[in-house]
Formats: structure tokens, sequence, C-alpha cells
């Protein structure tokens, strides 16, 4: 299953704006997912792309994102710390649940893990957290600043290199990290934990793996990631965690694994029930074929699929092509494509010359209808007149009596 990526961007904890990729599956969405990258890494990273694209493969969308003063984000890295960090995944998932769906996954690799590990327990739609060659301790990092320490205590300052590139560290970044107590926020997780490392990790030891585990709770579980690296360089390790994390964490999304149940429907039934997503998000099953139905995040909903409103005008238009295409082959009329942009708006009845009511306010809906292939001006001229005589549109026009009654 191939996926689409958008990039996007949202405010992160400090106002700046973060820069994102959305990620998102041809398919169906089953969940969606939030990823931290390393320290000082990027979203783009290879392990994050390439777990983000084995995620996808899955069903599961997934939001990566650049932490302040990193990538294409604003802000200025120096200022930042690990608990601006943890404060700016809240940020992302507060984004992904207005915009797009709660996050039910959350995933941090190496010291992105250990922020995943701090900033679970504020996202409370969370129900699987894993991570990859976490440090038990975010003060792991401080190991890179050694032969700077002494600058940065006296001066409150230094610049230092990390993975060839320069970095201002300052002291309030050393005095932040120093002050955590990740073990505690990992002992009251109360959330599914997976946590992959890798036994030659020559960054991150897998000594921390054991330390997070020993002091999780279960649900907990462990992956050795057998030869893999700390950057999981191999496209196969990053495949690997994508797959088995997809897997693992299908057990704990009980919601996502009815909603995939979908209703069942006869022929000629149109069936539509809650799903119990999102508030107003809605599962649709039309005879055998599923989709879903959503406001979007301004209005409530998750924006997890049309609205019903797109849904009629997205009847009316496949009607009306439809209705070209038959007539046209008919005739034996050379309509090689028939497409509609359709509009719907509540417009004042008193601005509408030809309309029958007078007062108050009515539906308007716009069609715009593209005919392509070498037809004459005869040919589109009776197309569009046939274009309203399709079965919908008539039923729009006409007048429809629904009788409601309470089941049972």
């Amino acid at each position: 299953m191939a996926s689409r990526g958008e990039k996007i961007t949202f405010p992160g904890s400090s106002g700046g704006q973060l820069a994102a990729r959305f990620d998102r599956p041809q398919g169906p969405i089953r969940a969606y997912a939030l990823f931290a990258h390393c320290f000082t890494c990027t979203k783009d990273i290879f392990a994050a792309a390439r777990i983000a694209e084995g995620l996808t493969s899955h069903g599961i969308a997934v939001l990566r994102f650049d932490f302040t003063g990193l990538g294409h984000s604003e802000g200025e890295f120096a200022n930042t710390n690990f608990s601006s960090n943890v404060a700016d995944l809240v940020a992302a998932a507060d984004y992904l649940r207005q915009n797009h769906g709660a996050p039910t996954i959350i995933v941090g690799h190496s010291l992105g893990g250990a922020a995943v590990l701090a900033a679970a327990g504020d996202i409370p739609d969370a129900k699987a957290v894993a991570t990859i060659g976490a440090p038990a301790d975010p003060a792991h990092v401080a190991h890179h600043f050694t032969g700077a320490r002494e600058e940065i205590e006296e001066t409150g300052e230094a610049e230092v290199l990390l993975a060839g590139r320069p970095f201002r560290i300052k002291k309030q970044f050393l005095e932040d990290i120093e002050g955590q107590r990740l073990a505690e926020r990992v002992a009251s997780l109360r959330k599914a934990l997976l946590i992959f490392h890798a036994p030659l990790d020559q960054t991150v030891s897998i000594d921390n793996a054991g330390a997070i585990f020993v002091a999780a709770k279960h649900p907990k579980s462990f992956i050795s990631l057998d030869k893999a690296d700390h950057l999981l360089s191999r496209r196969e390790d990053a495949v690997y965690v994508a797959d088995v994390l997809a897997a693992w964490a299908g057990r704990f999304l009980e919601e996502q694994a009815a909603a995939a149940d979908g209703p069942a429907a006869e022929e000629g039934e149109v069936l539509v029930r809650e799903s119990g997503l999102g508030r107003l998000t809605q599962e649709i099953a039309a005879g055998p074929h599923a989709l879903l139905a959503d406001e979007p995040a301004r209005l409530g909903g998750n924006n997890s699929g049309p609205t019903p409103y797109d849904l009629l005008l997205s009847g009316l238009g496949a009607c009306t092509t439809m209705t070209l295409r038959m007539y046209a082959d008919r005739k034996k009329w050379p309509l090689e494509r028939a497409s509609v942009s359709l509009h719907h708006k509540k417009i004042h009845a008193e601005d509408c010359a030809d309309c029958e009511t007078k007062s108050g306010k009515l539906d308007h809906i716009e069609r715009e209808i593209t005919l392509e292939g070498p037809l004459d001006e005869e040919q589109r001229a009776k197309l569009l007149e046939i274009a309203d005589k399709c079965p919908v549109h008539r039923t729009l026009h006409s007048e429809v009596k629904i009788d409601s009654r309470l089941k049972g």
C-alpha cells in the first residue's frame, strides 16, 4: 500500500512554527502515529522516513516533525532543552488530534524515545508507546559535551560539534536534562510499551533498554534489533521495526480493530453508525462498500472523511457523469471524459430571481461540468441538457418523503 505525504507546519510550544510531514496510507486509516526523531536529527532522517513508510503500508498515518531550532522548524536550538522537546511533542499531538485524528501510537528514536516516554502522560489518546535505541536517562546525551563542559559551566554556553555540525549548548540545557526523573514517568506510564534496542548499539548501550524495561509496568515488551546500528542505517532494520510495531500496536487498538470490521449492509441498503473513533466520525456501509463520514476539526470532527454535504454532492456528481457517459455511448459521440465540480452553500431566497421560494434561505448547488473530447457545440449543449436529467438531480428537484422510525 503506497503512501501519500504532505508538508505542513504547526505552532510549537515556544510559539514558532514547526516543520512537519504527514504521511498517510492510500487506503483507510487504521490509526494515527506520532514520531519523534533523535537528538539533533530531523524528521527526514532515514530511520524516521523508512519507519513512516513502513507504518503507512499497514494503514497507519504518521506525523513526524522537526523539534524547535532543528531542520526547517523555527526557533533557536540553543534556547531549547529536553523539556521544550517534550512540550513540542504535546503540541504535535494536539495538532494531529485537531486536524486529522487522535494519536493512538507514539514512537521515539534515541533521545526522541526518552521524550515520548516523558510526554506520554500528557497525551491521553496514546494507547501504545514505542522507543527505539532510547536512553533511560536524558542526561545520557551529556557525554557529547564532555570536552566543552568546563566552558559551558564557566561562560554559560559553548559551541560543540555533533555529527559533524556545530551546535550552541547552554548551561540551562545541561541543568534541564540532569533534573529529569524519567524512571518515575515510565513507572506511571499506564500504556502499552514496546522497547526496540540493538545489542551492538555504540551510541546508547543496551543497558538503557534494560533500565527502561525494569522501570515499566506491564504490558511491556522488548525486541532485539540484532545487528542494527543506532541510526537504523540498513533499510531492512527500519522495515522490521515498522512491521513489528504495526503488528504489536494492533493488539492495543480495540477501537480501530472494531472499526475495521465495519457495519454490515445488505445489497440496496445503506447503514450508518457512529464509529467510536471521534465525536462525529461515522462508519458507512453501502452494500459491500465501506467509507467514513466526518466533519472538519473547526466543527468538532476529526476530518477523517467527507462531510454529509460532501457525500450529497458526490452522489449528484457521480450520477451526472454516469448519465453523460451512458448517453454519449448510446449516441456514439466522442466523449473522452466527463468531470463535475460541485459546491453547496446557503443563499437568501430574495437573491434568486428564478426561484419559487421568496423568503428566508435556500440551498444553492453550483455544478460545473467539463467535457473532454472532440465534441461539436451542438453535442456539448445536448449533454449539458442531459445532465439535468440524471436520477439524483431529479430526486433533488422532486418532492421527497422520508419516513423515520425507531428500530425495535
